[in-house]
């Protein structure tokens, strides 16, 4: 991987929406400047797709879920679970909007976005608990939701992606519920940061190495560290066999591209049917100029075409 790597000229929408937000020290100040960026990059949904708000039973209370159907849906339409980024500590059902609604347009398939309980408040397991339970509830009660149980996906991109990534796991070794498919989109997967990607893109404008130690240390916060557990570091899995078919979609220029890389080689090392893909030029985040660019589009339709064909 070189030392030095263009970027992309589509992110430079990323790099100026993020112009002008307020300095941010307190978790009031990060989570209100990350919902500014992404009031800042938010589109409407069509009109034609239907979006409802809604909520699941939870080991921790009620979880928000929205719902977004489109059109083109069928009555027992596949599903995505779709969970947002932010590092574990910041996002919610509005600034993963465009990213859910644009999933669902694109795949034809009903797409459930979980706001999950976030850290440092509610550290590790509480995100994967409450993915985990929403899984459950939209595999047991699929009629209400108009799905098919048997094409369900997984999918979320940095944290999300850690948590596609730890339910997929979990749903393995409990014996469900089935999983078709997962997608993790430039995902964090370790806690281990001495991986090169971490040396060399250790300031990019989509993400830093050292914003992403504060993110794990938010989320393992505790007395008890889970180091091995997998649930909580789905790269220290001792085993990735028997695990769903996956989409690994990374970005050049992030100190996450490591963690993506090495868990799709563990995958197909393990027998998994996996597809590995990386968005070249391009910035942790890069989901966010799929409306604003060719190329970025390109790497969003990856990313559905995947889902279309796994379960078609």
């Amino acid at each position: 991987m070189p030392d030095s790597v263009a970027m992309h000229p589509e992110m430079q929408v990323l790099v100026d929406s993020k112009a002008g937000l307020p300095p941010a020290t307190t978790l009031e100040e990060m989570r209100a400047g990350w919902n500014l960026y992404s009031v800042r990059m938010r589109r409407p949904h069509p009109e034609d797709m239907t979006v409802a708000d809604d909520k699941v039973a939870g080991k921790g209370g009620a979880i928000p879920i929205r719902i977004y159907r489109p059109a083109a849906a069928a009555a027992k339409a596949p599903c995505v679970l779709y969970f947002h980024g932010g590092g574990f500590m910041k996002g919610d059902l509005d600034s993963s909007d465009t990213t859910a609604w644009g999933l669902a347009q694109e795949t034809g398939a009903v797409v459930v976005s979980v706001d999950y309980r976030l850290a440092p408040e509610n550290p590790y397991p509480a995100a994967f608990d409450d993915c985990f339970s929403v899984l459950a509830d939209v595999a047991g009660n699929a009629g209400r939701y108009g799905v098919d149980p048997a094409r369900i996906a997984v999918s979320g991109d940095s944290a999300g992606g850690n948590l596609a990534a730890a339910v997929s796991l979990a749903a393995r070794d409990r014996d469900g519920p089935a999983v078709a498919a997962q997608v993790l989109i430039y995902p964090c997967l370790t806690d281990d940061t001495k991986h090169e990607s971490y040396r060399v893109h250790a300031v990019t404008p989509g993400l830093t190495a050292a914003s992403m130690g504060s993110y794990w240390n938010w989320y393992l916060a505790g007395s008890a560290q889970p180091v091995g557990d997998p649930y909580a570091l789905p790269l220290k899995a001792r085993s990735l066999a028997g695990l769903p078919r996956a989409l690994v979609h990374v970005a050049e220029i992030d100190p996450l591209y490591d963690d993506g890389r090495l868990y799709a080689e563990r995958l197909k090392a393990a027998g998994v049917p996996t597809e590995y893909r990386c968005a070249k030029g391009m910035i942790h985040g890069f989901m966010r100029a799929r409306l604003l660019g060719p190329d970025s589009a390109a790497e969003f339709g990856a990313i559905c075409g995947f889902l279309r064909r796994s379960l078609a």
